[in-house]
C-alpha cells in the first residue's frame, strides 16, 4: 500500500523538536512492505496547500496524521495547536477518499476529542510502531481495522475504544535522515531524540505520561543498545543527541550504566537531557555524565517548597532540591532548573522561596526557568484537585481549549510582578514568555551561524545583555 504520514507539530519554541514518534512508525510500517512517504510540516508555510500537494501526487491509500501537541501551556498567551489540525485533515478529505488514522501523544491525552474534532476513520492510542500497520494489513485485505487493539473509533456520535493488551515498547531511534530534512533542524540547534524507556513511577498530579505510558513497571532498553544507538546517530552526522525519557535518571543505574557504556565506546557526541529528577542526583551519576559528554542538564524541581512539592506528589522534598544543588554546583555540567508556580498549596511565600532557592543556587553558566500555572487535562489528579476546590466546572469535553489550574491561595497580578522583577534583576532567569519570544528563532540562526551549539539556554545571561547592548530588548 502507499501509506502517507503527516507529522502535523509547527510548534518552533523553544526550538523544533524532530518527530520521533512519526518517523518511528514510518519505519514499521515500511518494514512491514509498504510504499511510505513522511511529510513533515514543521517548516512548511502552507501546511493545508503542502499537503494537497502532496496527496494529489502521492495518491495514498491510507493516510496517518501524527498530532504531538495540544496546546503550548502558556497561561499568559495560550495557543490552541489542535485548532490547525481541522485545516490539515480538510485538505486530506478534500483530495483523497482513503482511511484517514491518527496518532501522537497528543491523542492518548485527549483520544475522544481529537478524534471528533478532525472526523478521523480510526485512532491509534498505543504502540504505534505494531498498531498502525497491523490496521494497514487489515485496510489492504479488505476488512475493518476497528476490533484491533489500541484503536478508538467515534460510531453514531459515540466514542468506542479497544483496550491494548500490549505494554508498548521502547521505540527504536529512526533514521531522521531517511525522513527528513535534518539539516532545516540542525540549523536551529535542534536535537537527535532517543528514547531509553518506557514507564515512570512518580505520581505527579499534572503529569499525563502514566497515561501515555500505562502504569506498568519501566521497560528499559539495554545500556549497550541505548549507547549503540547513540553512537549510530553521531556517525550518521548528529552530533547532539537528546534523551528523550520521561525521567532520564529513574532508575538511577540504568541511567549510570548508559553513561558507562557510552564512555568505552568513546562516542563523540554531545549529549544532553532535561529530565533529570532531583530525588536521584548523586555525584556517581554527575561524574558518570560529565565523562560520558553531557554539554547540558535539565532539573524538574518545580518547586523548593516542602508544601507544594507534597501537593503536586512529586515523589520528594526540598532537602532532596537542595542536595541536588549542592552536588551539581560542585560539576562542570549546565545547568536548566526547571519551576513551575501556581501550584496546590502555593502561596506568594512559597514562591518566593522557590524564587530565592534559584538565586541562591545557580552557577554562573546554569539558568532557570519559570513557568506559571499548570494545564489541566482530563484523567490527572490536578483535574480532580481544581474540581474538588471548585475551581474547574467545564466538561474533559471542553477542555481542548487551555485551561490552568492556579492556586487560589496566591494572588496572580503579584505573583506576575514578583516574577518579572526577578527575572529583570537576574540575567540567567527566564520564563515561557522567553521561550516562546518571536526573536528566538533568529537568535537560534545567529548563535548557528556563530558556531554555537546546543543548548541555546546555556547563553541565557549572555542572550540578554548582547539584546540590551544592541537596544532592542528583552528576547521576551
Amino acid at each position: 500500500m502507499r501509506v502517507l504520514i503527516i507529522s502535523t507539530n509547527r510548534n518552533i519554541y523553544p526550538e523544533p523538536v524532530m518527530p520521533a514518534g512519526a518517523c518511528a512508525v514510518a519505519e514499521a510500517a515500511q518494514r512491514y512492505g509498504h510504499d511510505v512517504k513522511l511529510l513533515d510540516l514543521m517548516f512548511e508555510r502552507d501546511p493545508a496547500r503542502a499537503v494537497r500537494r502532496t496527496v494529489k501526487r502521492y495518491r495514498p491509500e491510507a493516510t496517518g496524521v501524527s498530532i504531538r501537541n495540544i496546546d503550548n501551556n502558556d497561561i499568559s498567551r495560550p495557543a490552541a495547536f489542535y485548532k490547525e489540525l481541522k485545516a490539515v485533515t480538510g485538505a486530506i478529505r478534500e483530495t483523497s477518499g482513503a482511511p484517514l488514522i491518527i496518532g501522537g501523544a497528543a491523542l492518548s491525552v485527549m483520544p475522544r476529542e481529537l478524534l471528533a474534532e478532525t472526523g478521523a476513520d480510526l485512532a491509534i492510542l498505543a504502540d504505534g510502531e505494531r498498531t498502525f500497520p497491523a490496521a494497514l494489513e487489515a485496510i489492504a485485505t479488505g476488512k475493518r481495522p476497528f476490533a484491533l487493539k489500541g484503536t478508538a473509533r467515534m460510531e453514531n456520535g459515540l466514542f468506542v475504544s479497544v483496550p491494548a493488551m500490549l505494554r508498548p515498547s521502547v521505540t527504536i531511534p529512526p533514521a531522521y535522515e531517511r525522513w527528513l530534512d535534518t539539516r532545516r533542524y540542525l540549523q536551529m540547534l535542534s536535537t537527535a531524540p532517543v528514547l531509553t524507556k518506557i514507564g515512570c513511577h512518580f505520581k505527579c498530579v499534572y503529569c499525563t505520561y502514566r497515561k501515555l505510558d500505562g502504569e506498568r513497571p519501566y521497560e528499559l532498553m539495554g545500556p549497550a543498545e541505548a549507547a549503540g544507538h547513540v553512537e549510530r546517530l553521531s556517525r550518521t552526522g548528529f552530533r547532539d543527541i537528546e534523551f528523550v525519557d520521561n525521567v532520564f535518571n529513574s532508575p538511577p543505574g540504568h541511567a549510570i550504566s548508559i553513561c558507562a557504556e557510552v564512555i568505552k565506546r568513546k562516542i563523540k557526541a554531545r549529549l544532553h537531557t532535561i529530565e533529570i529528577n532531583p530525588l536521584f542526583v548523586s555525584r556517581e551519576l554527575v561524574r558518570a555524565m560529565e565523562k560520558a559528554g553531557f554539554a547540558g542538564v535539565g532539573i524538574t524541581a518545580e518547586s523548593a517548597s516542602d508544601k507544594v512539592l507534597s501537593a503536586l506528589e512529586k515523589g520528594f522534598g526540598a532537602e532532596h532540591v537542595i542536595k541536588a544543588a549542592q552536588v551539581l554546583r560542585k560539576s562542570s555540567l549546565p545547568c536548566l532548573w526547571i519551576f513551575m508556580l501556581g501550584g496546590p498549596g502555593e502561596t506568594n511565600e512559597t514562591a518566593a522561596e522557590t524564587i530565592r532557592f534559584a538565586k541562591k543556587n545557580l552557577k554562573p553558566q546554569d539558568a532557570a526557568f519559570f513557568n506559571v500555572g499548570v494545564r489541566i487535562y482530563p484523567g490527572t489528579g490536578i483535574e480532580k484537585i481544581a474540581r474538588a476546590e471548585g475551581l474547574l466546572s467545564i466538561t474533559p469535553g471542553e477542555m481542548l481549549s487551555p485551561v490552568f489550574y492556579l492556586s487560589p491561595h496566591i494572588h496572580f497580578e503579584r505573583l506576575f510582578r514578583q516574577l518579572e522583577e526577578e527575572i529583570a534583576q537576574n540575567m540567567n532567569f527566564i520564563d515561557i514568555r522567553s521561550m516562546q519570544s518571536n526573536r528566538l528563532p533568529w537568535i537560534r540562526r545567529a548563535f548557528a551561524l556563530l558556531g554555537a551549539r546546543p543548548p541555546l539556554w546555556r547563553h541565557t545571561a549572555i542572550i540578554r545583555r548582547w539584546l540590551s547592548a544592541l537596544g532592542i530588548g528583552e528576547a521576551r
